[in-house]
Formats: C-alpha cells, sequence, structure tokens
C-alpha cells in the first residue's frame, strides 16, 4: 500500500503535468485534525480545472493513479449529468488499498467551492487564483441546537412511525417492520441521542458520518441498549427492540427536553405506547380492535 506522501506526491504531479489542472485542494477527514487518522481515509482531493469535458469524454486518464478494483462516476448515472452544474467525480478504490475521490470543478464554480466547506487545504495553485482561506475547520459538521419545533417534530416522528412497525408485525409483514425501524424510527433515536450530545459538548463537536463518532461520547449504558435497537429479522427480536427504542429515546428526550427547556409530550408517549402493546398481544385473528 503507497503510503500518504507516495500518494499526495501521485496526485500532485498528474495536476502539475496537466495544464488543464489550475487548482488542487483536499478535503475531508485528512484535514480534520479532529478525525483519527488510519489506512482507510480517502483522499478527498479537488481538481480546479479549464475543461471539465475533456475529462469526462475518456476515463482512461484515470488509470494513472493505478490499478482499480472499482470505480464509480457519480455524475454520469441516470439523469444526473444533465443537471448538474459542471462538475464531475471519480470514485477510485485502487489495488493496493488506496482510495481517491476527485471531483473536478470548472474555474467557474471557484467560489461555490469555497462557500461549499470549510474543510479546505489547498495543495497547489497555479495561478495564484485562490483566496486566502481559513485553517481547516469541521466547525459546519458540529451538531446544530434544536429548536422547540424540531425536537418536537422529532418525538412525533418516532411515536408515529412506531404504529407502522406494529401494524406490520402483526401482519407478519417482517420487512415493511424492520424497513420502518430502520429507515424512520432510529434515525429519530439517533438525532435524538445526538442532541444530548450536543448538549453536554456546548455543540462544539461533530459525530460524523452516520454517526460513526457516537460511541466515544455516550455513555455505556446507552450504547449498550442503542445497540439492542438493531434486531435479527424476527419478529419477536423486532418487538423487543421496538421496546428498546421507545425507552431509550423516553430516557434522552426527557433529558433534553429539561436542558433546552422544552415539553416532552407525555400523552403522545404513553397513548402510542399503550397502542404499541395491545398490537403485541393481540390475536392474528382479530378482527376488531378495542384498546
Amino acid at each position: 500500500m503507497r503510503n500518504q506522501q507516495q500518494m499526495m506526491d501521485l496526485i500532485l504531479n498528474f495536476a502539475d503535468q496537466d495544464e488543464r489542472v489550475r487548482v488542487v485542494a483536499m478535503n475531508g477527514s485528512r484535514v480534520n485534525r479532529n478525525v483519527p487518522t488510519d489506512i482507510f481515509q480517502d483522499y478527498d482531493i479537488v481538481y480546479l480545472v479549464t475543461d471539465v469535458p475533456s475529462f469526462v469524454e475518456d476515463s482512461n486518464w484515470t488509470d494513472y493513479f493505478g490499478e482499480k478494483i472499482i470505480m464509480q462516476m457519480p455524475d454520469a448515472t441516470g439523469d444526473f449529468l444533465e443537471n448538474n452544474d459542471g462538475r464531475y467525480a471519480y470514485l477510485m478504490l485502487l489495488a493496493d488499498g488506496n482510495r481517491i475521490d476527485l471531483r473536478l470543478f470548472p474555474l467557474s464554480l471557484q467560489a461555490t467551492y469555497i462557500a461549499e466547506d470549510r474543510l479546505i487545504k489547498v495543495l497547489l495553485d497555479k495561478d495564484q487564483r485562490m483566496p486566502e482561506l481559513s485553517p481547516p475547520t469541521d466547525k459546519d459538521y458540529h451538531i446544530e441546537c434544536p429548536t422547540a419545533q424540531q425536537y418536537a417534530d422529532c418525538c412525533n416522528e418516532l411515536w408515529w412511525v412506531s404504529t407502522y412497525i406494529a401494524k406490520g408485525l402483526w401482519r407478519q409483514e417482517i420487512l415493511y417492520a424492520i424497513d420502518h425501524l430502520n429507515t424512520y424510527v432510529r434515525p429519530m433515536l439517533l438525532q435524538m441521542i445526538t442532541w444530548q450530545v450536543g448538549i453536554h459538548t456546548d455543540f462544539q463537536v461533530s459525530v460524523g458520518k452516520n454517526h460513526k463518532y457516537l460511541q466515544q461520547y455516550v455513555d455505556p449504558a446507552v450504547w449498550t441498549q442503542l445497540l439492542a435497537t438493531y434486531p435479527q429479522a424476527d419478529n419477536e427480536q423486532i418487538w423487543q427492540a421496538l421496546h428498546q427504542t421507545g425507552d431509550l429515546f423516553r430516557h434522552v428526550a426527557l433529558d433534553v427536553a429539561t436542558q433546552l427547556h422544552f415539553e416532552y409530550d407525555r400523552v403522545q408517549d404513553q397513548q402510542v405506547s399503550a397502542y404499541l402493546e395491545h398490537i403485541r398481544t393481540l390475536s392474528p385473528q382479530a378482527q376488531d380492535f378495542y384498546l
């Protein structure tokens, strides 16, 4: 596996030799001092170029970076190519294990690129066209304090969609039930836990993409209970996971409400919880519903 210096030399040498490339910059974890380094960190590279279409017409130029295991060109899929603003990306997983996410921007989008992300480090500027930038920071990704409405909406969404899961379980529609748990309900739980982390850290940290750094900020008991909300595809396990989700959400949401002086809707919680428990004990042959 080529080391970081070898990869950076490769990325910069290509740019230095190609007159179309005027600026090279790097984003992502490799310029974020708050992220631990490891062998799986991507090289998030941006080339500001004079002619994006010439790079798109033939992708063989990407062979310069080495043999690939797989490559994706997300801007070439569906209607996206017709609707984008001129940028184009090549995502490359190389045979030595390195990964380069190389995005091409037309020079006309220089200001747009700078405005989109403050995690930017300029590596090469052939024409001295880039303004002086502040040191890279991940502040754009810090947890944001919710409004009272956002908090209430999160609570409502979790309890509302929980009823879908119960309905799916009663019908023995296992994929329907687990999909609603994974796609709609647990994200609300994760959002509430994230707000709690924000409160305890004065909203000065990021939990990372897909909450990947969340564990280091939560109590071990919370982490254990959170993991218990990830069931196997089994009706009883999903019921247990739904129960764990509600219990943990209630505990965290009440703490968030106290800290931010919000109001937790206990009636909503109690009524939906009773509804869920009733469905859990309802006969599969039942034709009438009485709570």
